[in-house]
């Protein structure tokens, strides 16, 4: 089982292929949801084109060869050649009692399974993970559900800040607190005071500052004892950052550490094989490479410096390294970036440099997954009432805690320990979905109470239409898995109109991925929600009097939760049971 959308597009495929007697891959039957019927085709317009007839002729043709009669209950031809198209309701029915006997609510795995390496989170060492890692992190762990979940071999890549100049600094300030105390100021989160006191010294101290340059030729030069250090700052700045990754419920672990360090002793061979196929220029002294297409303000050629005049490698060189180990190494033929707009042009640059050299080459991709800011009530980025960047971990504590007084509000029959877990599903919950939810395009702003009601497009909404299907099993005092092979009759308007919204869930996953836009799930479970009410106050459930349609109806209901289960579950969201 598929979308409806699917089934009958193979429909029309055969028919138009019996009609025009081209091959049937060679047909697209371009068939979508409409208001004037369940869906409506539009192929006949591209194929009169191709065979010199007039679209209507080929779509009456299609119609009367009688092939939709099976799933169709009207089928009309409108237009210059539209196919309006009824699906019967003995139809709709079969179709989702197949997505209910099948644990993957019958969408279907990826054509093509790809090998999928995807960057994301990527905060720095010895830096407060803030709110400006919250899109990133958020919409990559999504992708990253959604990839596995159609069938891609998905390996996850952090790329963290774990090198440069200012390590000699922080490891200098380590030194100088002492390791034990330093370790503990990084592992309990306080890595901007570490940070700041580290960068006031180095612009107060002169003997500090001489002490740190020499400790990053130590550093660079692979000697043991400043490599321990680095090792202590990098692990007790990942101690911190997974505390954040599991409060926020990502995938995200120590497994998937990919930071600059681990391509240093590739970024000799990048300019190697740069020159060595005739890509690299001198240009004031740097090695650099001029792409095709990309020009400064006055229109001269803009180059990718790879290497300084000085001989250190740029970001240009780590990235090209990074796609030379990706496909190479890891074998990957999708490179998936999920990293802020503003770096758009880089990565433009770096994409094409590589499509030059050959390391991107067909059916090798990379996309960028850009996204915007989160925004302040003000419109400017987001910032704490001092002006300080906001730390993540504190917001995550304040969606906690908002969303946790809302439940004992509600609920005040709940044990304080199921206050606090449903509080804090719906807390991450709300965070996620408030920026999931949005194009990620396009810049939100931050907003609690929009965040965290319990009606509107949030996560709180769908969380409850979850948890009241879940209290409508508990009444029954019924095993939902025995109403998994039941055929739901779709008699009243609004069961029809649940059952198509159910038979989307599909296409809309395959549409997100094709995108990389968790917004058009998000869309589709919000509508899905409200099919649900919708239903749920038309159709009686439970009521005496309505003991016909009392199975269907759950049958209805079962696969209502399943699906939002599911889609919130791609979205890294949890649905309680209880709200």
């Amino acid at each position: 089982m598929a979308d409806p959308l699917f089934t009958i597009s193979s429909t029309l495929r055969a028919a138009f292929a019996v009609v025009t007697g081209l091959p049937p891959e060679e047909i697209d039957p371009v068939v979508r949801p409409s208001d004037r019927a369940d869906a409506q085709a539009n192929g006949a317009l591209a194929l009169a084109r191709q065979l010199g007839k007039q679209p209507r002729e080929i779509a009456e043709a299609v119609v009367a060869t009688g092939m939709l009669a099976a799933s169709c209950s009207v089928t009309e031809v409108a237009g210059p050649g539209f196919i309006n198209l009824t699906f019967k309701p003995e139809f709709l029915a079969s179709e989702l009692a197949d997505a209910a006997g099948d644990e993957r609510l019958g969408v279907r795995l990826a054509g093509q399974q790809r090998t999928v390496v995807i960057d994301y989170s990527h905060p720095n060492v010895a830096k407060e993970m803030h709110v400006g890692h919250l899109r990133t992190t958020i919409i990559g762990d999504s992708l990253v559900r959604l990839l596995r979940f159609v069938g891609h071999r998905t390996i996850l890549e952090n790329h963290i800040g774990d090198w440069g100049r200012q390590f000699g600094m922080l490891i200098e300030h380590l030194l100088d607190l002492g390791e034990t105390e330093g370790a503990h100021e990084l592992s309990v989160g306080d890595l901007n005071t570490f940070y700041r006191e580290a960068a006031r010294k180095f612009d107060d101290n002169d003997e500090f500052k001489d002490r740190s340059r020499r400790r990053v030729v130590e550093l660079q030069g692979g000697d043991a004892e400043t490599l321990r250090l680095w090792h202590l700052l990098v692990d007790e700045s990942m101690r911190y950052f997974n505390q954040v990754y599991a409060q926020l419920g990502v995938l995200l672990s120590n497994d998937d550490l990919m930071g600059e360090s681990a391509y240093n002793d590739m970024l000799a061979m990048v300019v190697d094989r740069l020159r060595d196929q005739g890509l690299l220029q001198h240009s004031q002294g740097a090695e650099v490479v001029f792409a095709d297409g990309f020009v400064n303000r006055e229109g001269d050629p803009l180059p990718l410096i790879v290497r300084n005049s000085l001989g250190g490698f740029l970001y240009a060189a780590t990235d090209l390294a990074c796609i030379i180990d990706r496909v190479e190494r890891l074998h990957a033929d999708l490179l998936v970036y999920v990293v802020g707009a503003p770096q758009a042009h880089h990565l433009n640059m770096v994409f094409a440099v590589a499509r030059m050299a050959g390391w991107l080459a067909p059916p090798v991709e990379a996309v960028h997954v850009a996204f915007g800011n989160v925004l302040g009530e003000d419109r400017k980025m987001f910032k704490s009432r001092t002006g300080d960047t906001v730390k993540l971990s504190d917001l995550l504590d304040e969606a906690v805690a908002r969303a946790t007084a809302s439940v004992r509000e509600k609920n005040p029959e709940m044990s304080p320990s199921e206050q606090a877990e449903v509080g804090e599903m719906i807390g991450i919950g709300a965070i996620k979905y408030a920026d999931l939810s949005t194009d990620r395009l396009k810049d939100y702003v931050f907003d609690w109470e929009r965040m965290l009601a319990f009606d509107g497009n949030t996560a709180p909404y769908l969380q409850y239409a979850h948890a009241r299907i879940c209290s409508i099993f508990r009444r029954a005092d019924l095993e939902r898995a025995s109403l998994g092979s039941i055929v739901p009759s779709l008699a009243a308007p609004q069961e029809r109109a649940l059952a198509l919204a159910l038979l989307q869930f599909d296409t809309t996953v395959h549409d997100t991925l094709d995108k990389f836009s968790p917004h058009r799930l998000c869309t589709y479970l919000f509508e899905l929600a409200q099919a649900f009410t919708s239903f749920y106050e038309a159709c009686p459930v439970l009521k005496d009097g309505h003991e016909a349609t009392r199975e269907s109806r759950l049958a209805l209901c079962d696969i209502t939760a399943r699906t939002l289960h599911q889609g919130l579950f791609l979205l890294g969201i949890e649905a309680p049971e209880r709200m």
